[in-house]
């Protein structure tokens, strides 16, 4: 019978895109064809609206040894080392089954890292919730956090960072961002190229199930509600474990030449990325694909995201050698398949063909739609508005306000959160949660250690998107140079509504256009990335989230710096922007506003800022450090002084106008450095040699903060009132 409007447009084509099909075939699809055009051709396998976008960012450096293509980016580390890392998202599945959508995010993001060979060491997460209030986005929350800790706890390896924020935008759809960074040999790098005609396909870890069916062109449509839970994979953490170990072990040999794991569209996008980066054919029989289920079609095994499942190209005659190192793991292992010259994707099942499509016509003939648009009229006149109406906040005010801040989810503690995660598995962690500005792991065996961050402000990215994202690339370097780190790469995970409407069309190109002028600017490459969009429910896109992670290296362990000070010492502010209240945490928990113009940073003076703070760290010149972001220098201080156990006695400095802006203003290139007495001089030597403003603000000492002219804040106090943000959410039952 012939296909039908209705077929296509359950695999998420359009109508244009299917006689587009027609015309490429010369004849209609099979229905195995048809549900693999729809997986590669959805934007979550064939970044059909970013493609375009992407290409303009900057992606090479002499220290990149893989950018952009491959399963994961790598940047050069030193001593034969690479880093390996790459952030993704599971938004869409999280939506729908918030605990096994998490961990499978994380499954996923780890598989990306092993296949490279490398033996991952960290994980980081950025999430976005609605507002706690709600108990649907409570049970996400709770469900979401869970899962990441249930996965990434079994699976032995640290969840050691990240950030999180709330918006009434992200009711129903959650952001789950999950990255991941691991260490190999420079020189022993895997790409998931296929090569070698006659070489084997070989399909190993978890027999395939009917889990996760249509998953790539789910995430791929606006509303994740109105689908399936057939969308969502299962994850085995410990299968995980077992596939993780063997692949690294068949890895250190030469009988594979290719690996590339089974993530969005299962086996059709993995066979069919490894034969197009290969200019190569693949020829596979899913019958002897192993299978938990019975009387499964050719469809369902070439569109299953079953997890925990690779796909090797294996020299043709090596298999029992892979098999039996598989064996000893306790995990499948069949041959599919074989290399072929012929350049096309042929499926069979036994003996009935099913597909047998040139590859090119999966990947690059893609359609590709550019992404314009106005910036719509709210958003502009949002950002139009300034602090200008507001009253000024009386300086006896700004203690209260500060604790009113520190008690919301945007600004209090996330112990509640990081205290489920192993943090402290393999013993290399460094600086682990809310200890410092980035993560800090130790590289075994040597005086290295890598440091990572993860960084976005959503608030900023709704107002403008262009600085909005310029400030996320400067704070994720900011960071990692707060703990010493020298940032050597980049990655990010774009997360928008739709792409084909207003508001997001705007917001994703703008966003893109400020992430790559930003790296330019700060001569930090971008080698890795996803992009999520279609991130709406009921139509209301979320806040624009372009997350930024940021991969450093440490040459000196030892020398990695944390957020604190000591009794006696000296508190200088580096003072390399111009604080604002718009978008800031204050005019949004103190005012209820999400308005006014972010402070567009000033990248050139942003370079020398984290250039003086790696200097002063290294060189031992300053007891801690933290950088001035979220809740204005009021919040920089008040952690400073709930990590040390210390209070502080500080003013603003002169001219520094309204006392609103001055405690709670925000903006980049802003760093809070504790300083000896004995050394003051000398750091204030260093700015003045880089051109940096730095400026005395008081004295670490006592119980008690003091800010100024505002009553004095206990220590013990600013704990709890941080502790309580998450009190009254949390531990909720699993449903």
């Amino acid at each position: 019978m012939p296909i039908t409007q209705q077929q296509w447009r359950q695999v998420a084509l359009r109508d244009s895109e299917y006689q587009r099909i027609l015309e490429l075939l010369g004849r209609e699809p099979s229905g195995v064809e048809l549900g693999m055009f729809g997986a590669m051709w959805s934007e979550h396998c064939g970044y059909k609206h970013s493609r375009p976008l992407l290409k303009t960012l900057p992606t090479e450096a002499p220290w990149v040894l893989q950018g952009p293509g491959e399963n994961a980016g790598a940047v050069d580390l030193g001593s034969g080392l690479a880093a390996v890392f790459k952030v993704e998202s599971h938004n869409h599945p999280s939506a729908v089954e918030p605990y096994e959508g998490a961990a499978t995010g994380v499954g996923g993001i780890v598989r990306d890292i092993f296949t490279m060979g490398a033996r991952p060491v960290a994980i980081l997460d950025g999430l976005r919730f609605g507002e706690l209030g709600d108990p649907r986005n409570r049970y996400l929350f709770d469900n979401v956090v869970g899962g990441i800790g249930g996965y990434g706890n079994c699976l032995g390896i640290p969840t050691v960072g990240g950030e999180i924020a709330f918006n009434d935008s992200f009711d129903g759809n959650p952001i789950v961002n999950a990255m991941c960074v691991g260490v190999v040999r420079a020189d022993s790098i895997v790409r998931a190229t296929a090569s070698g005609i006659g070489n084997l396909i070989v399909l190993i870890g978890a027999k395939t199930g009917r889990d996760g069916l249509h998953g790539a062109t789910f995430a791929s449509v606006d509303d994740p509600e109105a689908s399936h839970r057939g969308v969502v994979q299962v994850g085995n953490p410990f299968l995980e474990k077992q596939l993780m170990e063997a692949c690294l072990e068949l890895l250190r040999g030469d009988a594979v030449v290719a690996m590339q794991d089974l993530g969005a569209a299962g086996l059709t996008s993995a066979i069919i990325e490894c034969a197009s980066r290969g200019s190569v054919g693949i020829a596979i029989d899913v019958a002897a694909v192993p299978r938990r289920e019975t009387a499964m079609s050719a469809y369902d095994c070439m569109l299953s995201e079953s997890q925990e499942r690779m796909v090797l190209v294996a020299a043709s005659d090596r298999f029992e050698e892979i098999a039996e190192i598989l064996a000893k793991w306790e995990l499948d292992a069949a041959v599919i398949g074989r290399i072929t010259n012929d350049g096309a994707v042929r499926v069979s099942d036994g003996e009935e063909v099913h597909v047998n499509v040139p590859v090119s016509f999966f990947t690059d003939d893609c359609p590709v739609y550019h992404v314009d648009g106005e910036e719509p009229a709210d958003i502009g006149a949002a950002r139009k508005r300034t602090s200008d109406g507001l009253e000024d906040i009386d300086a006896r005010d700004v203690a209260g306000a500060l604790l009113r801040m520190l008690e919301s989810p945007a600004l209090g503690s996330r112990r509640s959160i990081w205290e489920q995660f192993d943090h402290t598995i393999q013993t290399n962690t460094v600086v682990g949660p809310e200890r410092g500005d980035a993560a800090v792991i130790r590289i075994k065996g040597t005086r290295s250690a890598i440091a990572a961050s993860m960084d976005c402000n959503s608030r900023y990215c709704y107002l403008d998107p262009y600085h909005g994202a310029q400030l996320g690339v400067a704070e994720a370097t900011r960071n990692v140079s707060c703990v010493g780190g020298r940032p050597l790469g980049l990655t990010n995970c774009l997360n928008f509504g739709n792409p084909e409407r207003s508001p997001a069309n705007w917001q994703l190109r703008e966003a893109v256009r400020g992430m790559g002028d930003a790296a330019r600017a700060l001569g930090v490459p971008i080698v890795s990335g996803n992009v999520s969009l279609y991130n709406e429910s009921t139509g209301v896109p979320i806040q624009p989230t372009p997350m930024i992670g940021c991969v450093a290296v440490l040459d000196d362990v030892m020398s990695a710096a944390r957020i604190h000070w000591n009794d006696g010492d000296s508190i200088l502010l580096i003072d390399g922007g111009v604080p604002s209240l718009g978008g800031s945490d204050y005019l949004d928990i103190i005012h209820g506003q999400i308005a006014g113009c972010p402070s567009a940073p000033d990248l050139a003076s942003e370079l020398k800022v984290q250039e003086l703070v790696r200097h002063l760290i290294l060189s031992g010149h300053c007891s801690g450090v933290h950088d001035v972001s979220n809740g204005g220098l009021a919040a920089t201080l008040a952690e400073l002084a709930m990590t040390s156990g210390v209070g502080a006695t500080v003013a603003l400095p002169d001219g520094s106008g309204r006392q609103d802006v001055g405690w709670f203003g925000e903006c980049a290139s802003r760093v809070v450095v504790a300083v000896g007495p004995s050394l003051i001089e000398i750091v204030e030597r260093s700015a003045v040699e880089r051109g940096v403003g730095i400026v005395q603000l008081g004295k670490v000492g006592g119980r008690e903060l003091v800010l100024g002219d505002a009553p004095p804040i206990s220590v013990e106090k600013l704990v709890t009132a941080s502790d309580q943000a998450f009190r009254e959410k949390r531990d909720h039952a699993r449903v």
